[in-house]
């Protein structure tokens, strides 16, 4: 990576040091207790998945997934791609992994922090996956899951095509990277694009049938990455 980027990453950080003294913008506390005792223990980790509100909630509805194969989950609800590279260092790069799962996305489209732009969250993901490299650690890049609506943002009313139009480009990126890439949204999407009935409540958010079909896709490719069988 370019010495340029490392100090725009660094700038980005700098600007939210005295706002989180009152605000932590990226919630890096959050998992900070948690990181230590990892630490303290000498605990070597797998996988570490960066991510939002779906893999916050995967941890928490399947937490054997990953206990059982050294997963570890670094989730937080309603994250942007831009938190979640803000913490990306003190979340994975100091665990040392040997392989790290980006999905990210759901929430730029969905306004969270703002008007969505495509080409600041595609860099915020391609960072990450550059920063990962950059330590040593193999790179997963997952699809943004299917997305008719979204909930709480019933006024945007092309979330299908910002998703598509996302996969597509990570996916291109990441096969021209020779990073892995992993499709959820395929398996997961109706004819119109948006969530199959049966995998979610709310259409965004999977419930245990939906992470049923993500698990082995998922495991599937750690495996290969990392050599396993």
């Amino acid at each position: 990576m370019k010495l340029s980027l490392f100090i725009a990453i660094g700038l980005l950080a700098g600007e939210f040091v005295h706002a989180q003294s009152a605000v932590d913008f990226a919630n890096l506390a959050k998992y900070r207790e948690d990181n230590t005792a990892i630490l303290n223990a000498k605990k070597k980790v797998d996988v570490v998945f960066m991510g939002n509100s779906i893999t916050e909630g995967w941890v928490k509805s399947h937490p054997e997934f990953f206990s059982q194969n050294n997963y570890v989950g670094r989730g937080i609800s309603g994250q942007t791609s831009s938190q979640m590279l803000l913490r990306f260092q003190n979340d994975v790069v100091v665990l040392k992994p040997k392989l790290v799962v980006i999905n990210a996305g759901t929430n730029d489209i969905a306004q969270n922090a703002g008007a969505y732009d495509p080409d600041f969250t595609f860099s915020n993901i391609k960072v990450m996956a550059d920063i990962a490299r950059s330590n040593g650690i193999k790179v997963i890049i997952a699809s943004v899951l299917p997305a008719a609506a979204f909930p709480w943002r019933k006024e945007i009313t092309d979330a299908t095509q910002k998703v598509d139009a996302l996969n597509s480009r990570l996916k291109q990126y990441s096969h021209s990277s020779k990073i892995t890439f992993i499709d959820y949204n395929t398996a997961m999407r109706n004819e119109k694009g948006g969530m199959r009935d049966g995998l979610s409540s709310d259409g965004i958010h999977p419930d245990l049938a939906g992470y049923a079909i993500m698990e082995p896709i998922v495991k599937k490719a750690i495996n290969q990455t990392l050599g396993k069988k």
